[in-house]
């Protein structure tokens, strides 16, 4: 099981991916839906706090604790880049 800094490090990373494509959206594409890849940024900072406190909240830390996490954070992620690349259609 890797540790609780690791998966808060994975957590910023993948976060940082979803932010960063985002903003490459609204850069590369300035006459498009702006409100829309705001609201994605928001979503996205949302779940990395939701993230990070479920990490820091842990009664027992026990493995199934952290794999339900690690699920949710690809699962999150999965579906904000998703929704970046319908914005691009």
């Amino acid at each position: 099981m890797a540790s609780i800094r690791r998966i808060k490090k994975d957590i910023d990373y993948l976060i940082s991916e979803v932010l960063s494509d985002c903003y490459t959206f609204m850069y590369l594409f300035p006459e498009k839906q702006h409100e829309a890849a705001i609201a994605i940024i928001q979503d996205t900072v949302a779940l990395r706090n939701n993230l990070i406190d479920r990490t820091r909240k842990v009664e027992g830390k026990t493995k199934a604790h952290f794999r339900i996490i690690f699920e949710d954070l690809l699962k999150g992620v999965d579906s904000l880049f998703r929704r970046i690349s319908e914005l691009t259609k």
